[in-house]
């Protein structure tokens, strides 16, 4: 027999639908169970909490002691080491706030604020260098070094050195291994050729050897650049004569290699992408100007441009003198624009070959529009330790 006709369920309003819930009440099917989930692996707890976001560390950390002490636990240590690197973040210092750092998230577009609580009171640390999460301090009097995972605020004050430079140093860091956890070396080299190397497993600074005689001193280098390095190998920029010099962590051995600069070129810092040795610079000719790229070409050893700023982009700079800084030289570059009637903030991936404008660095309950003075790239890291 047929069923009698049921005419279709009409809609119901949103309204209707709530009637009766109480404000913030999930349906049962919702609730966790608290039986179950204490039961949940552990294991499988702590590849999950690797895997979230890095922003949402500076909540999660809070929640509970257990989950605090995760940063300590050598199985959630492992779990970080397989995930794949993300895009660097930024480790930047501002004008009219030296001893507060503000930290850039590309990912989500964010700034973050992080007081320098480890740092002694009235010091002016700029960072430096960096490798595998940690930043590399000096004080603005060239005498102390300071090392910190700015994540996680694991802090240490280096040994003072035994070689008393206190002039300019230009500064890079390199892995003994895969990660921190093998240790770190620092590598500071003046212009008149004194140099030494701080090893983290030692916690102490030493002189391998001096300067080969086939380098030419004084050292011309270029402290707005800051070193790159490809593995075991430092890369410092110079300018008389024009090119770079290395020094190879493991073996000791310097090398230095005349390569002229493009023409035209001003403001240039070496950056590197997945072992490629890059070139970040103005090139002003008249009253125009333009952010370019170039790789250096391994068999030629000369610079190949290989992009350059959209020229829509580059039209706010035309008859301006503008300056320029690279926060960030690891595949992800941080680009400082500035004039007297402009302040930008660029990025650009070298891989997608992508411009990206910065959102003004603004402090917490702040409305000025902070003016960026230096910094540097780092990879987010929550376990590694100084």
């Amino acid at each position: 027999m047929l069923e009698p006709f049921k005419p279709p369920p009409s809609k119901r309003s949103r309204k209707e639908r709530n009637r009766g819930k109480l404000p913030g009440s999930t349906p049962a099917s919702e609730v966790m169970e608290q039986e179950i989930w204490k039961e949940f692996p552990e294991d499988l707890f702590e590849a999950v909490i690797a895997r979230l976001p890095i922003a949402t560390f500076f909540r999660f950390r809070s929640v509970c002691r257990k989950w605090n002490s995760l940063l300590e636990s050598q199985s959630f240590s492992h779990h970080c080491a397989e995930i794949p690197q993300a895009n660097p973040w930024f480790y930047t210092i501002t004008h009219e706030n030296m001893n507060v750092g503000a930290m850039y998230d590309p990912s989500t577009k964010k700034w973050h604020h992080p007081t320098i609580s480890f740092l002694p009171a009235k010091m002016i640390a700029l960072p430096v260098a960096s490798v595998g999460g940690l930043v590399c301090f000096l004080d603005i009097g060239h005498r102390n070094f300071y090392v910190c995972n700015p994540l996680t605020q694991s802090f240490k004050e280096l040994p003072a050195r035994s070689v008393k430079v206190w002039s300019r140093v230009a500064v890079g860091m390199t892995l003994n291994g895969n990660s921190t956890n093998e240790g770190y070396k620092i590598l500071w080299v003046g212009c008149d050729g004194e140099y030494e190397v701080y090893d983290s497993v030692k916690n102490s600074w030493s002189r391998p050897g001096s300067m080969p005689s086939n380098i030419k001193l004084p050292l011309s280098l270029n402290f707005r650049s800051q070193a790159i390095s490809i593995d075991s190998t430092l890369y410092f920029m110079q300018s008389d004569p024009e090119g770079i010099v290395s020094y190879n962590m493991v073996s000791g051995v310097w090398k230095q290699f005349i390569i002229p600069a493009p023409i035209h070129l001003s403001d240039h810092t070496l950056a590197e992408c997945e072992g490629r040795i890059m070139l970040v610079g103005l090139l002003t000719k008249n009253a125009a100007t333009c952010v370019c790229i170039w790789e250096l070409q391994k068999m030629t050893l000369l610079w190949k441009e290989v992009d350059r700023m959209p020229n829509i982009w580059c039209l706010e700079f035309y008859g301006k003198h503008v300056r320029m800084s690279c926060l960030g030289n690891k595949g992800l570059f941080m680009l400082s624009l500035r004039s007297r009637q402009m302040n930008r903030l660029v990025t650009y991936n070298v891989m997608s070959r992508e411009w990206m404008k910065v959102p003004g660095c603004v402090l917490p309950r702040g409305r000025k529009r902070q003016w960026i003075a230096c910094g540097t790239a780092f990879h987010p890291c929550l376990t590694a330790a100084a």
